[in-house]
């Protein structure tokens, strides 16, 4: 019969070795390698890391399969994307770190061509007179310049007006008088548009309307969707 001694040290083996293995499970991401996509998870790329150990080529490529499978069923509703599969391809080679060597059934991305920058996005250097209208109100003052006296005019100049209204109060809180938004529309156009009579008018009218409008709706809307807005707000 073996004796205490034995058994004891073989017990405090037994349990060193669960710590151990406790250990290994309880790791934090921060304190395991760095994933190259972690979309797809730590154990997707275990069995990436385990592909590239294995020595048999034609095992290590029914691995890279297998894993292929489970990538793509992680993602369903991309099975008809165009070159959704290539991509997946991409990605495997990608997080074996270019290591992984199979027969990959498409041409796959390069190495030196994941460190190529994208060309930059052109931007509007032009700068604002008041920031607090916005590029498109900007562009949209512009356009009115360019049409010609009559209805259509009225009533973009119209729109143009409430909409730096409703600009002006959500950014500076205060209350705002109709010659403030004249003021500075007529600015904005140099001097080539004019709130008169007629467009604040006109202006009015289209408020009173939409206020009317929203009070329908809110006539119409079930107690428990009114409770929910008010809560929102």
């Amino acid at each position: 019969m073996p004796s205490r001694d034995r058994i004891g040290r073989s017990q405090l083996k037994i349990e060193i070795y669960k710590v151990k293995i406790i250990i290994e499970i309880m790791k934090y991401n921060t304190q395991q390698k760095k994933m190259a996509l972690p979309e797809y998870g730590r154990s997707v790329q275990n069995m990436v890391d385990y592909a590239v150990t294995i020595e048999d080529r034609a095992e290590r490529q029914w691995c890279a399969e297998t894993i292929i499978h489970i990538m793509e069923g992680m993602f369903p509703n991309l099975k008809n994307v165009p070159d959704f599969e290539h991509k997946l391809w991409d990605h495997l080679a990608i997080m074996s770190d270019f290591k992984l060597d199979i027969d990959y059934p498409f041409e796959t991305i390069k190495p030196e061509n994941l460190k190529v920058k994208p060309d930059p996005i052109p931007t509007n250097e032009k700068r604002m007179r008041y920031r607090h209208y916005g590029r498109l109100l900007e562009n949209l003052i512009k356009k009115a310049c360019e049409i010609e006296e009559g209805d259509e005019k009225n009533n973009l100049l119209a729109l143009i007006g409430n909409h730096m209204r409703k600009d002006y109060i959500t950014w500076n809180k205060d209350s705002i008088d109709d010659q403030k938004i004249a003021d500075d529309l007529k600015e904005l156009s140099d001097g080539k548009l004019h709130l008169n009579e007629d467009i604040l008018a006109l202006m009015a009218e289209r408020m009173e309307k939409n206020y009317r409008q929203q009070r329908t709706v809110q006539k119409n809307m079930t107690p428990q969707k009114q409770n929910k807005n008010k809560k929102q707000k």
